[in-house]
C-alpha cells in the first residue's frame, strides 16, 4: 500500500480517526519513553565521561532534537495541508523507527547526536496529528479532545519510561532496540487502518515562504490574537524544559536513583500528566472556561518547580509529583484556544508553527537548564548544588504565568 493512499474523507473517517489518532500517539511515545531512563549512562559509556559532564551534553544533544523540529516542523505542517495527514504521518513514523536502530547502533556522540536530529525531523508525528485532531472535530469539543490526546500521551509515557528502566538493567542499548520495534509495529498498523482526514477541499497550495520556522510567525501575525499567545507557550515551554535537560541527572546526582528508579519516576509523572489531561481538561474547561483553568495550571507549574529545588527527600518528590498534575492543562488547552483562531485550511500551519515555537524554545531552555547543572554540580565547585537550575525556572514560570494573565486582560480591553 503507498504512503500517498487516501481513503475518502465522510462520517466514518470522522468517528474512527480519533481513536487511530490516539493509539498511534501512544504508541509513540512508549517508545519514545523507553530510552529515557538510560540515555545519561549511554552518554557515559559512549563518550567516557562523569555525570555532570553528561549532563551538558544531554542538554545538547535535546537542543539538537529541538533545533530539527523547529526548522522542520513547519515544513511538515505545511506539506500536511497541502497533501494530507495521513502520508506524511506514516512517514514520521517510520524515520523515529528507523532513529531507533541508529541509535542502538551508536559507536560515537557524534552518531547519538545523528540520531537525535533525525528524531527531531520526524517529531512531526505529533504535530500532524495535532491537525488531524483539528480535521475531524468541533471547535468547541477539541479542548477535551486535546485532553485525550495529551492522556494517551501521559499513559505512553507511563509504560514507556517504565519498561525501559527494567530493559536499561540489561544494558543501555537494549530499550532502544524495543522502541524501534514498537515504532515500527505502530507504522505498520498506520498504514493498514489509518484514515486521510483532510478533504480536497479544505487543501490549499504549498508555498515555501510559508514553511519555514520564520514565515510561520509571519503567518501567525495575521490571525489576531495568535502571535502573543504563541509566544506565552514559547516561554512556558523554555521554562519546563528544566525537566527533559536535568530530571535523570538530577535524580542520580542527589538521590543515587537506578535507570529503575529513574523509570518508575517519569512512569508516574506520565500517569499523573494522563489522569489529568484526559479526565479532567475537558470538563474543568465546562466548568470554569479555558483561561480559568490554564491559569490554574500555570500557577501550580510554578510552585512545584520551585518545590523541587528544595525538595529533600524521595518521598517529597513523589508529593510534588502528585501536585504537578494540573500544569497538564496548560498546553492542550492553549493549543484549543489557539485553533480557533485561524481557518480550518491553516490548522496544519498553526500546528507545524506551534512546533516551531515551543521546540526553539525548548532547544534554549534545555541547553540553558543542562548548562546550569552541569556548572553548579562540576566536581572543582567550591559550593555545589543540583538544584540551582529548578530555583531559576520558577522565575521565568512566574513571568509565564503574569503575561498570561496580562494577555487576558488585554483581551477584555
Amino acid at each position: 500500500m503507498s504512503l500517498a493512499a487516501e481513503a475518502p474523507p465522510g462520517p466514518q473517517v470522522s468517528r474512527h480517526a480519533v481513536t487511530f489518532v490516539l493509539i498511534t500517539v501512544f504508541l509513540d511515545m512508549v517508545g519514545f519513553g523507553i530510552i529515557m531512563p538510560v540515555v545519561p549512562k549511554l552518554i557515559e559509556d559512549v563518550g567516557h565521561v562523569t555525570i555532570d559532564r553528561a549532563a551538558v551534553i544531554g542538554g545538547w544533544m535535546f537542543a539538537a532534537f529541538s533545533l530539527s523540529q523547529f526548522v522542520f516542523a513547519p515544513f511538515m505542517g505545511n506539506l500536511a495541508d497541502r497533501f494530507g495527514r495521513r502520508p506524511l504521518l506514516l512517514l514520521a513514523i517510520f524515520g523515529l523507527g528507523m532513529d531507533f536502530i541508529l541509535m542502538a547502533l551508536a559507536p560515537s556522540l557524534a552518531w547519538l547526536f545523528a540520531g537525535r536530529i533525525i528524531a527531531g525531523i520526524c517529531g512531526a508525528s505529533w504535530i500532524i496529528a495535532s491537525a488531524f485532531i483539528a480535521d475531524v472535530t468541533a471547535p468547541e469539543d477539541r479542548a477535551r479532545v486535546y485532553g485525550y490526546m495529551g492522556a494517551a500521551f501521559g499513559v505512553g509515557f507511563v509504560i514507556g519510561p517504565a519498561i525501559g528502566g527494567l530493559l536499561g538493567e540489561f544494558g543501555p542499548r537494549v530499550p532502544f532496540w524495543v522502541a524501534a520495534g514498537i515504532s515500527l509495529l505502530n507504522f505498520v498498523y498506520g498504514l493498514l487502518v489509518l484514515p486521510e482526514s483532510l478533504a480536497p477541499a479544505n487543501r490549499r497550495k504549498f508555498e515555501l515562504w510559508r514553511a519555514n520556522p520564520f514565515g510561520a510567525f509571519r503567518v501567525f501575525a495575521s490571525y489576531p490574537g495568535v502571535l502573543p499567545m504563541v509566544l506565552v507557550m514559547g516561554l512556558f515551554f523554555f521554562s519546563t524544559a528544566v525537566y527533559p535537560a536535568i530530571w535523570t541527572f538530577w535524580g542520580i546526582a542527589k538521590f543515587g536513583w537506578s535507570e529503575a528508579m529513574v523509570g518508575l519516576t517519569l512512569a508516574i509523572f506520565g500517569l499523573i500528566a494522563g489522569g489529568f489531561q484526559g479526565f479532567l481538561t475537558g470538563p474543568a474547561a465546562a466548568r470554569f472556561g479555558e483561561w480559568r483553568v490554564a491559569m490554574f495550571g500555570l500557577v501550580c507549574a510554578t510552585l512545584v518547580v520551585l518545590g523541587y529545588g528544595f525538595v529533600g527527600t524521595v518521598l517529597g518528590v513523589f508529593a510534588l509529583m502528585i501536585l504537578h498534575g494540573p500544569e497538564g492543562f496548560v498546553h492542550p488547552l492553549m493549543t484549543a484556544m489557539l485553533t480557533k483562531r485561524v481557518p480550518e485550511d491553516a490548522q496544519g500551519e498553526l500546528q507545524g508553527g506551534i512546533s516551531a515555537v515551543t521546540n526553539v524554545a525548548m532547544l534554549f531552555g534545555t541547553v540553558f537548564f543542562a548548562f546550569l547543572f552541569g556548572h553548579f554540580w562540576a566536581e572543582e565547585r567550591a559550593w555545589r548544588s543540583t538544584d540551582v537550575a529548578y530555583w531559576v525556572a520558577a522565575g521565568f514560570m512566574a513571568a509565564t504565568t503574569v503575561l498570561f494573565a496580562l494577555l487576558k486582560r488585554a483581551e477584555k480591553a
